[in-house]
């Protein structure tokens, strides 16, 4: 769980300086010509990032914990695998910032998706490697798939379509299940962090790209969701807590519908406007939504976050 905690941090870390430092563009303006002073920025931004999350893996995270010989850890099933959907989403924003960042400097497509849309990949492993280094982890060939599929996600639509028709996003509500165990955090800001249950992880398809139909807004997406409920530990939940009886709480799994907006594709002139939205973009934004599971089979949300 933990180590999910870090890669959605790291994540935002890093769309959002590179958000900052660049400036959104889209395919029509894409620089003829490579600026290299753009280039070195977006490089410097990118190896500052890194040498921070690098950083405080090392001196941080794994400060007081025992080195042992590398090893491996099954963790497929764990968290009833919301950590893959994190994993994946984490890579594909890195890629996306990434590549992005690039064009905005004058790189070819081709080099921005060989030095940009195989960042999340290259970002992601060392995590795992220290994983395998420390007692009580371990090297998930589950989380490097997960990972891989996140940035194959991103190139494979850039370089076949120029566009992004499918969005990976993020989104959060309070589950309730926090006050059942401190595992789950001791407040709202440990929980949105450490609550697995709160998480939802998005697919947002552009419905006119996918349709072709001219009446629809280009900003109008629909959007399948993963998330899972009833989890308390990993695998399995406690039979005892303080002492006390644990309460028999369902896990399973949720799948959810609704709509979503692409707010990279809103024409916007300011450019504070739309490093904000590109910005944005990484959350699901809220609307009317149908989940599917095995404990209340069919349910309504009038406004699901």
């Amino acid at each position: 769980m933990f180590k999910k905690i870090f890669t959605l941090i790291f994540t935002i870390l890093f769309a959002f300086c590179l958000n900052i430092n660049s400036q959104p563009i889209f395919i029509e303006n894409y620089p003829d010509s490579l600026n290299r002073k753009r280039l070195y920025s977006v490089i410097g931004t990118e190896i500052a990032t890194y040498a921070v999350g690098l950083s405080f893996l090392s001196f941080v995270w794994y400060k007081d914990m025992d080195k042992v010989p590398f090893h491996y850890y099954n963790d497929w099933g764990g968290y009833l695998n919301m950590d893959k959907a994190g994993h994946a989403y984490s890579s594909y924003h890195e890629s996306y910032n990434a590549y992005y960042a690039l064009r905005w400097a004058g790189l070819s497509k081709k080099k921005a998706l060989v030095y940009g849309g195989c960042l999340g990949m290259l970002f992601q492993a060392p995590i795992e490697i220290f994983d395998g280094l420390y007692e009580g982890w371990g090297f998930s060939w589950y989380d490097i798939i997960a990972n891989n599929l996140g940035s194959v996600l991103f190139i494979t639509q850039e370089a076949i379509l120029d566009e992004q028709f499918v969005l990976m996003k993020f989104s959060y509500s309070p589950s309730g299940y926090p006050k059942y165990h401190s595992i789950l955090g001791d407040n709202q800001f440990e929980s949105f962090f450490f609550d697995y249950n709160g998480h939802t992880y998005w697919l947002s398809v552009n419905l006119k790209s996918i349709t072709k139909w001219e009446k629809l807004p280009k900003w109008l997406n629909f959007a399948f969701g993963y998330s899972g409920n009833g989890m308390i530990k990993e695998f399995e939940n406690p039979e005892y807590y303080m002492g006390e009886p644990f309460p028999h709480l369902d896990r399973y799994r949720q799948y959810v519908f609704s709509l979503d907006i692409d707010l990279s594709r809103i024409p916007v002139k300011k450019t504070w406007l739309k490093k904000t939205f590109r910005f944005i973009n990484l959350i699901k934004i809220p609307f009317p939504a149908i989940e599917i599971n095995k404990a209340d089979k069919i349910k309504f949300y009038p406004i699901y976050f």
